[in-house]
């Protein structure tokens, strides 16, 4: 990484991480050779996408099965009317190549599933989870968990978001530490039934970013052992602590190996 050289253009465009106490131009460097994988290129992938790109981190993935449509314009702000219809994750790299030529976008357009996210995962360095699904969040967890690769998590709803950070070391807590298993399906809505703030991803998805490039970093201190809950009605962050489970099946002694050893429908039991 400090093979890397830093050109006039990338001192001008990054001059204002490299005059920080703790980023520098080594640090930015640090960045542009990072690989982070965002899942999900909806209301939270889109600031992720955003300030990742902005960033410089040097390769991000964007993984994506969906299409834009018009009722995701009113949050999704890396997709323009113009792409109703299209591939979000090929409206997704367009944005990001528009915005920063260092960035080398790879897309994924695939629904991550236990037979794929192993194969997603492993070429990146960090993965930032902006799914909108139950399922998918479970599978990234205890994919990543078992892979040690670190993640940022966030999940919204009306008005409501949480985030964290787990950095997949031994000891640490994972998110079925929390939540051990998915709600029974129907108990908790969906913001297609339920809605969604338009600004809140906006919130929460520049928090997960935050958290994907201090990993990248490897400055500050993560949310890792910690959750965030942000009520945007009432502007009011609280803060749990997330202890680790002896007992979790994912992250505690005498886990499962394999994801194959889950069954990610209903409430993603093991």
């Amino acid at each position: 990484m400090s093979d890397l050289s830093l050109d006039a253009e990338q001192l001008d465009r990054y001059s204002r991480h490299i005059i920080m106490d703790g980023i520098g131009p080594e640090g930015q460097k640090r960045l542009l050779g990072s690989n982070v994988l965002c899942i999900g290129a909806g209301g939270l992938g889109s600031p992720i996408l955003q300030y990742l790109a902005a960033a410089g981190v040097g390769t991000i993935g964007i993984a994506d099965d969906d299409v834009v449509e018009r009722s995701n314009l009113q949050r999704q702000v890396v997709h323009a009317d113009a792409d109703v219809g299209r591939p979000k994750v090929d409206s997704a790299r367009e944005f990001i190549e528009r915005q920063n030529p260092d960035v080398d976008v790879r897309t994924h357009e695939t629904r991550v599933t236990a037979d794929n996210v192993e194969s997603l995962i492993a070429d990146y360095d960090v993965v930032v989870d902006g799914s909108d699904n139950f399922a998918t969040r479970y599978l990234v967890n205890d994919a990543c968990t078992l892979a040690g690769v670190p993640f940022a998590h966030g999940a919204i709803l009306r008005f409501e978001g949480q985030m964290t950070t787990f950095e997949a070391n031994e000891g640490g807590p994972c998110y079925r530490c929390l939540f051990p298993e998915a709600p029974e399906p129907g108990t908790v809505p969906d913001c297609a039934t339920a809605g969604v703030l338009g600004v809140l991803p906006g919130t929460v998805g520049c928090i997960q970013a935050t958290e994907a490039i201090k990993l990248c970093l490897e400055h500050g201190e993560t949310l890792d052992g910690r959750m965030i809950f942000y009520d945007a009605a009432d502007m009011t962050f609280q803060e749990v602590s997330i202890d680790p489970r002896p007992d979790c099946p994912i992250c505690g002694e005498g886990g499962i190996e394999s994801i194959h050893e889950v069954t990610y429908e209903s409430t993603c039991a093991i």
